[in-house]
């Protein structure tokens, strides 16, 4: 695929626009040569320690407190150790910033932001998967719109945040068309703006979560709306965390300890849709029982690897399609795994959630 030029998007403008104020006084100047810095801390390879040492404390990202209600509901053990802050933030440019701002320990994202962070010459580090099978986005059309097919986006706008899943769903769907960079519009927005940059007609399609098209739908359809599927998956769910916070021992431990909750809280999810749809989606997402069923229809069973081996294929896939484009340097994904953290997640749920 061609690197275009020409597609509506200065990379670095829009990289700066995504990092904020905290990010730009670390001095984006240099961002195009800061990959060749990743990992200038120097990540630690010290063994995990066996027990958290006592008065131990994280930050962690829980967007939409989705981690607190999942532990309250299966009524899983407290950590052994203190959750300082949970912390409601969730898109991957507001992560970085808040690692950088030392306000958070470890979140929850998908592939693209650890590849953004590397970009931005920030030290982070995966430290769990979970394997996304089954498409969690589609694309949905300004009301009013003609588009009906992947194709019909030729010459069209097309929201894309290039540090969130949303950004890699859209170029594997471009690709997989055989469409150029240069074919589209591509429309600088980050994921929270996506429903109104489509109400006002900004942009003729968003990728929105498949949590967020009833909504939409039952609000625009009558007007034109519709949504269009595909097979593009965003394969990866993770755990990760600043070096900084990986090379501090006792955190180190902490994280490893609340790897078997996230992935236990996943599975408990999975395992009761039924009481999921009516004290998460009704009751906080304000979505209907027939809304919050047919979302809960398209949920991922979560899959745990012991081996990380497909999901570090497939990040390198990822960061490799960005690079083709101008959005990142190319690089090595190893680099973003910290392997002392392999399995934990997969020996912490039954054999079936293991890949």
């Amino acid at each position: 695929m061609p690197v275009s030029r020409a597609s509506g998007v200065d990379r670095r403008l829009f990289l700066t626009s995504l990092l904020g104020v905290t990010a730009a006084a670390a001095g984006l100047s240099g961002c195009a040569e800061s990959s060749a810095a990743a990992g200038s801390e120097g990540a630690s390879t010290a063994p995990l320690a066996d027990k958290v040492p006592a008065g131990t404390s994280l930050k962690i990202a829980s967007y939409q407190n989705v981690q607190q209600l999942q532990f309250k509901l299966a009524k899983l053990p407290d950590p052994p150790f203190k959750v300082s802050s949970w912390l409601n933030i969730g898109a991957g440019p507001d992560v970085i910033n808040a690692f950088r701002a030392k306000s958070l320990d470890v979140a929850n994202n998908a592939g693209i932001p650890p590849i953004q962070a590397h970009y931005q010459g920030f030290d982070a580090k995966i430290v769990a998967i979970n394997l996304t099978r089954k498409p969690n986005y589609l694309f949905a059309t300004k009301p009013g719109s003609d588009i009906r097919s992947i194709a019909d986006f030729k010459g069209r706008k097309l929201a894309f945040s290039q540090g969130q899943a949303q950004g890699v769903v859209l170029l594997r769907a471009l690709k997989k068309a055989g469409l150029a960079y240069d074919d589209v519009d591509l429309v600088p927005l980050t994921s929270n703006q996506f429903l109104t940059a489509l109400q006002s007609g900004q942009v003729d399609i968003a990728p929105l979560g498949n949590t967020q098209a009833p909504a939409y739908l039952a609000q625009y359809e009558s007007k034109g709306a519709r949504t269009i599927t595909t097979d593009v998956v965003d394969l990866l769910n993770l755990l990760w965390a600043p070096v900084s916070v990986l090379n501090d021992r006792a955190k180190a431990a902490a994280v490893a300890a609340y790897i078997p909750r996230w992935a236990q809280g996943q599975v408990w999810q999975y395992e009761h849709p039924d009481v999921w749809n009516e004290e998460f989606y009704v009751k906080t997402q304000n979505l209907t029982l027939p809304q919050a069923r047919a979302v809960t229809a398209l949920a991922n069973k979560p899959l745990f690897p012991p081996s990380w081996t497909e999901a570090i294929s497939w990040e390198q896939e990822t960061a490799d399609l960005l690079a083709e484009g101008g959005f990142v340097k190319k690089f090595d994904v190893v680099t973003l795994f910290d392997h002392r953290f392999e399995g934990i997640a997969a020996a912490s749920v039954p054999a079936e959630y293991r890949k």
